[in-house]
């Protein structure tokens, strides 16, 4: 498909803005920037309503991370999802990712407990992934005092998708059993791995391969094994028992390859994995449905499909 209308009009307004590229600035410049291209273009009209929102705390590896809870309307208990934002492990947090957890606990019907875990490169890797493991754990033995059933799953996009799938697989080797997990465009395997998607979409479609490169050396450029499973989950040595994956893709990412490599790992090795394909669509667009209603179709799709298969349907 061509690229969106709607979508390639957000990146001539970008291009237009003449904010220097995320790999030209430093971490906070960046930080600043992504909060102002997500929350601070957002109209209250914009915002998904759901029952309630509750800012709290949870559990992380060296001490306790901000956390957002979002409840559904209607009579629960419901499904407890742990969600990780994107940013490749440098930018995002609980206001940049706040209407893609409204969208998901309204559309699947759960609990969504947004975890606000620490960043590289003040804290690099493994900080941010064992913050979401720990949080993970700790959502999942109280679901129940947080509004949900015995339902729990884990979602996130882009460097949060690695991070829900490498939750899930420590999670499963710790005896947890997850009932999904919600991979939005993530980043599944090393660095460096070639795919046709990153030589078609490294430029210009918003993810570059630069400002990967810049996401990278920032989170864990001095560690000696890029193809170690807390980095490059495609990579693990098992892939087997994992709970069942929903994987959303968007066609004109870098990621795009990846993302698809890894349903087909999961499926080989035995488990349920569906793609939902996001033709027409660049890295991000969970949060460009109030500027494309073809983004936004597709991001309903996706979510709807993840209340089913946490529902096991």
């Amino acid at each position: 498909m061509p690229l969106d209308p709607h979508i390639a009009g957000a990146l001539q307004m970008m291009a237009a803005s003449g904010a220097k590229p995320i790999h030209e600035v430093s971490p906070a410049e960046a930080r600043a920037g992504f909060l102002a291209l997500t929350a601070g273009t957002r109209t209250p009209e914009q915002t998904t309503p759901v029952a309630s929102v509750q800012d709290s705390t949870v559990p992380g590896a060296a001490g306790p991370l901000k956390a957002r809870i979002y409840r559904p309307e209607g009579a629960g208990p419901f499904p407890t999802v742990a969600f990780f934002h994107g940013g490749g492990y440098v930018i995002g947090d609980l206001d940049t990712h706040d209407n893609t957890c409204r969208d998901i606990c309204r559309g699947a019907k759960a609990v969504v407990v947004s975890v606000d875990y620490r960043l590289a490169p003040e804290h690099p890797f493994p900080a941010g992934i064992d913050d979401a493991v720990a949080a993970a754990k700790w959502v999942a033995a109280h679901a129940r005092e947080l509004g949900g059933n015995d339902t729990v799953a884990v979602a996130g996009d882009s460097a949060g998708g690695n991070f829900s799938a490498v939750v899930a697989q420590q999670l499963r080797d710790a005896g947890i059993r997850l009932a999904a997990q919600f991979l939005i465009y993530p980043a599944v395997d090393h660095a460096t791995a070639s795919y046709p998607s990153v030589e078609q979409n490294g430029k210009g479609y918003f993810l570059e391969t630069e400002t990967m490169a810049w996401f990278y050396n920032h989170y864990a450029a001095g560690y000696p094994d890029p193809m170690d499973a807390r980095l490059a989950p495609l990579r693990a040595a098992s892939l087997a028992n994992l709970p069942p994956a929903v994987v959303a893709t968007a066609e004109f990412d870098p990621l795009r390859d990846g993302g698809i490599a890894y349903v087909e790992a999961l499926k080989a090795a035995g488990n349920q994995a569906e793609h939902i394909p996001g033709p027409g669509m660049i890295h991000g667009f969970y949060d460009m449905g109030r500027w494309s209603p073809g983004a936004q179709a597709i991001v309903q799709q996706g979510i709807q499909r993840f209340g089913e298969v946490l529902r096991g349907a």
